[in-house]
């Protein structure tokens, strides 16, 4: 089960941290990705990680801005998310991949969070 929680309202510019906090105990066997899904939009992978946190994905537009992290030991995954912008905008989902290997295929994850609404506005 993941939990993904953080979102909120945030000024252009601004930073934000998302977490996911996922239960069971294979944690460290499974990949991780934070999705998002705009109004009218398909769901995208803005960024994943690998098992043990050795291989990361990120989608070009969040390049440098959003940094994708795991603790093992508390079995969370995190989405730190700088400079904002208004086209950031979405809710964001993370996700669990049995592949191990990060991946930006919404296909190859087998456990998905609830929501967290993201608005960037001024």
């Amino acid at each position: 089960q993941l939990q993904a929680s953080g979102g909120g309202l945030v000024q252009p510019g601004g930073s934000l941290r998302l977490s996911c906090a996922a239960s069971g105990r294979t944690f460290t066997e499974y990949s991780f990705g934070w999705f998002r899904q705009a109004p009218g939009k398909g769901r995208e992978c803005v960024a994943a990680i690998s098992k043990r946190g050795i291989n990361r994905y990120y989608l070009d537009f969040v390049e440098g801005r959003f940094t994708i992290s795991r603790d093992d030991a508390k079995s969370a995954v995190y989405l730190q998310m700088n400079s904002l912008q208004v086209e950031d905008t979405a809710v964001y989902y993370c996700a669990a991949s049995k592949l191990g290997g990060q991946t930006k295929w919404t296909e190859d994850y087998d456990y998905w969070g609830q929501g967290t609404q993201l608005t960037v506005s001024s």
